[in-house]
């Protein structure tokens, strides 16, 4: 019972980060989750979880959603959950980690630093970036780096930059989480404290959303930066 309520708390927090900045949910989750879950269970009870959050804010972003831009993620992502699923099963995760988690750190620190111009890449880095986050995501539930990166380096407002990683997120997060059910990764026992923790996650997700209206573009790019850091630290850390 203490466990449920554990998850529960961690779930609101996780819901609320990524209402607040339009990605990591798994950030916070995942490092809390290994204290009573193993790694099998947390990662698709995370992704389960992040298909409600991803889609309460694709309907609350709805107004600023843009095929265009969503589209070359989603192209690239489909082959890479596929190879993410794999390595989830396959592989030893430890070396891929600490390498993104450095890219990360190195990324954020000169964002933070030397605050650069946006370079606007162009589509064929959209798929790149796609390919990468479901690879990542698949494997490690780790938030999809590549594409958060990608989308900071546009001129987009904070509302489209939202908009389009949570539309793209939902749709790879929904195929994420049918694979791991295809596959056996998610069983019976995740789907019951799926159920437990939804509301959590769903409400923390509401209140972190409220507390990103209020808040301008560099404040917000700011913020990412900041949590991509934590994101890398944790992932060489873990």
């Amino acid at each position: 019972m203490l466990s449920m309520l554990f998850a529960g708390i961690i779930f609101f927090l996780a819901g609320f980060v990524q209402g607040l900045t339009g990605f990591g949910s798994a950030l916070v989750a995942i490092p809390l989750l290994s204290f009573i879950f193993d790694i099998r269970t947390a990662v698709p009870l995370c992704m389960l979880n992040g298909v409600v959050i991803t889609a309460y804010m694709t309907f609350t972003l709805r107004y600023h959603l843009d095929r265009e831009k969503i589209l070359p993620l989603l192209t690239g992502a489909l082959p890479g959950i596929l190879v993410g699923v794999y390595l989830l099963k396959n592989s030893d995760e430890s070396f891929i980690r600490c390498g993104i988690g450095a890219l990360l750190i190195a990324y954020s620190l000169y964002n933070l630093v030397a605050s650069p111009r946006p370079l606007n890449p162009g589509k064929a880095w959209g798929y790149v970036a796609g390919f990468l986050t479901g690879t990542i995501g698949a494997a490690f539930s780790a938030g999809g780096p590549p594409a958060i990166i990608y989308s900071t380096l546009t001129s987009w407002s904070k509302d489209e930059i939202k908009a389009t990683l949570t539309g793209f997120f939902l749709v790879i997060g929904t195929l994420t989480a049918a694979m791991h059910a295809l596959t056996g990764i998610t069983t019976l026992d995740t789907l019951q404290i799926f159920a437990v923790t939804m509301p959590f996650v769903l409400t923390g997700t509401i209140t972190g959303s409220k507390v990103s209206d209020k808040i301008n573009r560099k404040t917000y790019l700011n913020i990412i930066y900041w949590f991509l850091m934590a994101m890398g630290a944790l992932m060489i850390w873990s």
